[in-house]
């Protein structure tokens, strides 16, 4: 006896509501359409890749410079050092971040790929196709000091 095949009870099975279809990078059901801006799914991306223990910050060089003048201002930007390609159903996502010293860089890699991965296929319904991941630095623990701001010679 098999199974009916118009009758499926997994979550593939249409209901009244369901996403259908996918086009442009929007989700389309009988009710309407939802659009998702590139830069939701690198701001997604980005949190997701900063969460993984072993990144000390993300980005690289002016890009890292500008973000911590915004963070000083109180508007830091999630999506710095992120850069997203979406598709109709697909994203692909790079990555720059700076390591902790001591963190196998292998390892870290993969954190952040799954990080990212579940988080903006979870979030936007879009798979995700490649995490490429460009280390452009590691944080020694004797920085620290040099990149706190002094403490002011005159009150």
């Amino acid at each position: 006896m098999s199974a009916p095949t118009s009758e499926r009870t997994d979550q593939k099975t249409t209901t009244p509501g369901a996403v259908k279809a996918r086009k442009g990078g929007e989700l389309v059901s009988d009710h309407g359409r939802t659009a998702i801006a590139d830069t939701v799914v690198a701001k997604i991306a980005g949190m997701a890749a900063s969460e993984v223990q072993g990144v000390y910050a993300m980005g690289a060089g002016v890009a890292r410079a500008f973000g911590a003048v915004r963070e000083r201002v109180g508007r830091p930007n999630i999506a710095q050092g992120v850069a997203v390609e979406v598709g109709e159903r697909e994203a692909a996502v790079d990555v720059d971040v700076i390591v902790e010293y001591g963190v196998s860089i292998p390892d870290l890699g993969d954190g952040i790929r799954r990080n990212v991965i579940g988080a903006v296929e979870k979030m936007c319904g879009l798979d995700v196709t490649e995490v490429n991941i460009n280390v452009g630095d590691v944080h020694l623990p004797d920085e620290e000091s040099s990149e706190q701001p002094a403490e002011p010679r005159v009150r």
